[in-house]
């Protein structure tokens, strides 16, 4: 049977699993070393040998397909014997909400996969991360620490649409509606995104000794805490409160256990994440304030990924993602 060649959706989805599984193989190193908890300990077990098989299993598809090994992330980039910087509470919160992001970005590379080989993989990748998000979830429920969605009334009967207005966010004439379910829990999950990126920003901020990655991650730190302002304030504004957890911390160590390499492609990943969620939370919305708030919003994390990623150029830690051939620069340099 003739070799069948990967497509660019399949080079990109492989790309992208081994950058982002070897950085989280430094993340949760150094986490299992520090973690006290017993409860959370298996978590960030399952979580590392998941990464760590997958590190493996990509790096026997290169090999095979004499595929170029990104340069990714090793044990340069992370220093486990560094002081402890995050609680354990937030140990089991980071993993839950990468399982939800590997969760979304396993499905779409398994349906950008035509190759047996390829639809394998991504498929137990995706059963692997759900089953450790069904995990991370019975613990923190368990140790009472699991935020919930907000509560509303079960509805009692079914209706339709009946005025434009209610598609309207702002008017002079109309009281402006209360949000629905779908919109509720798109905020809620924004906040609690936001969440987490403020944490990891400020814990880089302290920790880097690099002074233009220490104000780009505070610059961070306040994208997000403003973000969760305004998604507050909208559920707020129906008397519909957004619970956060008190024990998601990070300790006042500054010594440093990432790499500033690994530091800023993680806020390049959070920021592309982000921007997913608020287009996806945009077209699910239908009241038109909410819809504006998304689209000022994403650009606001656009300009921020954009000074990211000039950072990493100007350092050279920005690793270029496979592509084509620029035929003409080709013909070019053929006639030279």
């Amino acid at each position: 049977m003739s070799h069948i060649n990967l497509t660019s959706g399949e080079i990109g989805s492989l790309w992208t699993t081994y950058m982002n599984d070897s950085m989280s193989q430094c993340i949760l190193g150094y986490m299992i070393n520090h973690v006290q908890d017993q409860d959370i300990f298996p978590a960030i077990k399952e979580a590392l040998h998941i990464s760590n098989e997958h590190v493996q299993q990509l790096e026997k598809i290169f090999e095979e397909e004499s595929y170029a090994k990104p340069i990714g992330f090793t044990n340069n980039d992370v220093n486990i014997q560094a002081p402890s910087l995050y609680t354990d509470v937030f140990c089991l919160t980071y993993i839950n909400h990468m399982a939800k992001f590997g969760m979304l970005s396993y499905s779409g590379y398994l349906s950008m996969s035509a190759r047996e080989d390829m639809i394998n993989f991504f498929s137990d990748a995706l059963v692997k991360t759900s089953n450790l998000y069904h995990m991370t979830t019975k613990i923190a429920l368990k140790k009472g620490v699991f935020v919930r969605a907000p509560y509303i009334s079960v509805p009692k009967k079914t209706d339709y649409v009946d005025s434009k207005s209610y598609f309207s966010g702002y008017s002079l004439f109309n009281k402006q509606r209360p949000l629905n379910a779908i919109e509720i829990s798109h905020l809620f999950m924004n906040i609690q995104t936001n969440l987490i990126g403020s944490k990891l920003c400020l814990s880089f901020a302290q920790t880097s000794p690099n002074k233009e990655v220490q104000e780009f991650m505070l610059r961070g730190n306040e994208i997000s805490l403003k973000h969760m302002k305004v998604f507050s304030s909208l559920l707020l504004n129906d008397n519909v409160q957004s619970p956060i957890s008190s024990d998601v911390c990070i300790t006042d160590s500054t010594y440093s256990p990432f790499s500033d390499k690994l530091m800023m492609y993680h806020m390049s990943l959070l920021s592309a994440a982000g921007t997913g969620n608020y287009a996806t939370a945009a077209a699910a919305s239908q009241r038109s304030d909410l819809i504006l708030d998304y689209e000022r919003l994403s650009i606001e994390i656009a300009r921020f990924a954009k000074k990211g990623a000039d950072i990493m150029i100007k350092n050279n830690w920005l690793e270029q993602p496979p592509g084509t051939i620029d035929k003409v620069q080709l013909t070019k340099q053929k006639n030279n």
